[in-house]
């Protein structure tokens, strides 16, 4: 059986790229790639695949749809989490994160899913600027081959 653990050696030998896979209003699939980590969820504190994004569509989607499959592969080796995505951000607020938590968690998701910054301020105004929300996607299922 696949757990987070094998997902994430797997991630760590690609950058954390993985394929996020959502379902459009016509149920087409729209795949974008992305960086994703594992992230305790801020509210329930459980393990959750999380990840930053921005731009209309993925969003879109999750917003109405908010299954979706996350892929991560490694030469011919992948691992695939399937589940409900939660979102947080500046267009998809939550009673319990303020602005200054929301720009804290940004980084922490950042981090998690590999990332690096020499410059936390420009990166904290770019995430504003383009209105970035941090997705969590609690497992519902995972597999790979």
């Amino acid at each position: 059986m696949t757990t987070l653990d094998d997902a994430m050696r797997l991630a760590a030998r690609e950058q954390y790229l993985a394929v996020v896979s959502t379902l459009r209003a016509d149920s087409t699939i729209q795949s974008s790639l992305v960086n994703a980590g594992v992230f305790a969820h801020p509210m329930t504190g459980q393990p959750a695949i999380a990840f930053v994004t921005y731009g209309k569509v993925k969003l879109q989607n999750l917003r109405v749809r908010p299954q979706l499959t996350v892929t991560f592969r490694s030469s011919w080796e992948w691992a695939t989490i399937e589940g409900g995505a939660e979102l947080i951000g500046p267009d998809d607020a939550h009673p319990s994160i303020d602005a200054e938590r929301l720009r804290l968690l940004l980084r922490e998701v950042f981090v998690a899913a590999g990332g690096q910054h020499d410059d936390w301020d420009a990166y904290d105004a770019t995430m504003l600027a383009q209105r970035r929300t941090a997705v969590f996607v609690a497992p519902s299922r995972i597999y790979s081959n």
